[in-house]
């Protein structure tokens, strides 16, 4: 499986971003999958995560009521809308997947991902 992540780019807080991760290789619609984010000198940390059927799963709480994780199986595309970003949501935003044997699963560490993007930029300016 092989992802692309796009979108990433300089914001003001309170603005709105929406990063777009692309997948190719495999049916799309088996694979669970999630964002992740890391800051400079920090450790890469959970976003959100969606199922494969396209059920939220869960959210950090320091982006719950902000962000929303979608996806579109006929697009084989992942999305990240991020609304009201905040100059510490500022990070390089990974996607992920996974292969999922039931359509419930979601997955929140990093270590049980399988495929990662490259990273897409973002930045939030005060």
């Amino acid at each position: 499986v092989q992802l692309q992540a796009s979108g990433g780019g300089l914001v003001q807080a309170g603005g709105s971003l929406r990063l777009s991760c692309i997948a190719s290789g495999r049916t799309f619609s088996n694979y669970a999958m999630g964002w992740f984010r890391q800051a400079p000198g920090k450790e890469r940390e959970f976003v959100a995560a969606i199922t494969s059927s396209g059920s939220v799963g869960s959210y950090a709480d320091s982006v719950k009521g902000r962000f929303t994780i979608s996806r579109d199986n006929a697009k084989s595309t992942e999305y990240l809308q991020m609304n009201s970003p905040k100059p510490e949501d500022t990070a390089v935003y990974y996607c992920a997947v996974r292969w999922s044997r039931f359509y419930s699963e979601y997955f929140t560490h990093a270590g049980e991902y399988d495929y990662w993007g490259q990273g897409t930029q973002v930045t939030v300016s005060s």
